[in-house]
């Protein structure tokens, strides 16, 4: 068999494993068949003055997010399906080395002082509306640390398919592959512990009822916590979250000190039971083995079309080894990311509504109906301090919602309240108190 034939059935083998995994590790039915379904009904639940304000953020938010998108993809596609990509990167110095590192990073750069017009003009908006906070000074040093860590890692990457490819030109994509998949789950142990930390701060969260009742929250679930921290958040926005980070011994729950300071404990205990439900269900670890085997993939499904010397010929470049190939290398990473992303963001949507079951469960105790009461008004307080699109445009939502939207999400959990016999009221006409969770 041909190397490239070789790598047909390795590429026709892995996929159809990721498909057979994903039809029974991915949570397709969330609840018991047979659940009553409740429809998805935005005004149930939001006012119209609330309605109103979340459609005009987006409305005017929309054409700035696209129009860098779309700037972003046109960028990227023109310098690697043509020549253009390839020349910038061969004239940037007489090495292979000095084009990488002078020729590939000018390139991303430029990329990105194009789409920086867009970022400013949407920081502008969300501070106009209340969603952003802090200074911009604080801002531009996200937005360098931002462009100087995925500029580093982009320059790794590409220094080692090259490397690879000059020493075993005859099977790099082998060396690469196995490469990519152990750099992917280096990541996910490293990224929260490196990276967390240079764009925000943290703090434990002292001693008292919130913590005490957080960490009896997460023994009762049997996830070991090493601490439970408070994040700076404010500095930056408005927006409630919190999340579970880590593994083993640096498992660590974080607050958003914007979300103790706005949410009242019990709604707060149920965003971290969501969270725990991550944990409890392995699914950073399972999406962890799925990305190393989706990169993987991905490097022999590259290895292919830098097979193809027509492919080559129009970008420019001599074969993988060659650094003018980097620019089509990105290209085809792009394209290949638009393809997929639909699958993806299905696979994201359904595991975020087994953490929404899950919290609920776990919360529910003697009294599920209190535990679906609070949880929705949870989400709906999070969909209005964020700012959420509440009824998001069909081909995005399937494109890129990594979460069911938030009329999705309390319909769910009408649907659970019912198989225990208990309601939720309509949040549009609940008082503050029931809408503060208070009750």
């Amino acid at each position: 068999m041909s190397p490239h034939g070789a790598v047909l059935v390795v590429l026709f083998v892995g996929v159809l494993a990721l498909a057979v995994a994903a039809l029974f590790i991915v949570p397709w039915r969330t609840l018991a068949a047979g659940s009553p379904a409740v429809p998805p009904d935005v005004a149930r639940d939001f006012t119209a003055a609330e309605q109103a304000r979340s459609r005009a953020y987006h409305r005017a938010a929309r054409p700035t997010s696209l129009a860098s998108m779309a700037v972003s993809l046109l960028w990227t596609l023109s310098l690697g399906l043509t020549t253009w990509g390839a020349d910038w990167v061969s004239h940037a110095g007489s090495t292979l080395w000095l084009q990488v590192i002078l020729g590939l990073r000018s390139l991303l750069l430029a990329g990105r002082l194009l789409t920086l017009p867009f970022a400013v003009a949407g920081r502008r908006l969300a501070l106009r509306v209340g969603l952003a906070a802090g200074s911009w000074r604080t801002w531009w040093l996200d937005v360098l640390k931002g462009t100087l860590l995925s500029l580093a890692l982009t320059l790794v990457a590409a220094g080692a398919l090259l490397g690879l490819a000059r020493w075993r030109p005859g099977s790099w994509w082998w060396w690469a592959a196995a490469g990519a998949a152990v750099v992917v789950v280096l990541l996910s142990f490293i990224l929260p512990v490196v990276v967390e930390p240079l764009f925000l701060r943290f703090s434990p969260l002292p001693d008292g009822a919130v913590r005490q009742d957080l960490l009896d929250l997460a023994r009762r679930d049997g996830v070991v916590v090493a601490d439970v921290l408070v994040a700076d958040a404010s500095r930056r926005t408005t927006a409630l979250n919190a999340y579970v980070s880590g593994f083993g011994p640096t498992r660590r729950v974080v607050l958003f000190d914007t979300l103790l300071e706005q949410a009242p404990p019990a709604q707060t205990r149920l965003v971290v039971a969501h969270e725990l439900g991550h944990v409890v269900n392995r699914d950073v670890v399972v999406g962890t083995v799925f990305a190393a085997v989706g990169v993987a993939l991905t490097v022999l499904l590259l290895s292919l079309a830098l097979s193809w010397t027509w492919l080559l010929d129009r970008a420019g470049a001599a074969g993988p080894s060659d650094p003018a190939v980097l620019p089509l290398v990105l290209a085809l990473g792009v394209l290949l990311g638009i393809v997929t992303a639909p699958a993806q963001s299905l696979v994201s949507r359904r595991v975020e509504a087994r953490a929404d079951v899950h919290a609920l469960d776990l919360a529910a105790g003697s009294d599920p109906a209190d535990a679906a009461r609070t949880y929705a008004r949870m989400h709906k307080r999070l969909a209005v301090t964020n700012l959420a699109d509440l009824v998001p445009n069909p081909l995005r939502y399937l494109w890129f919602a990594s979460h069911p939207s938030t009329a999705r999400r309390i319909a769910l959990i009408r649907s659970w309240a019912s198989l225990r016999g208990a309601t939720v009221p309509d949040l549009a006409t609940a008082t503050d108190a029931s809408s503060d969770g208070t009750d």
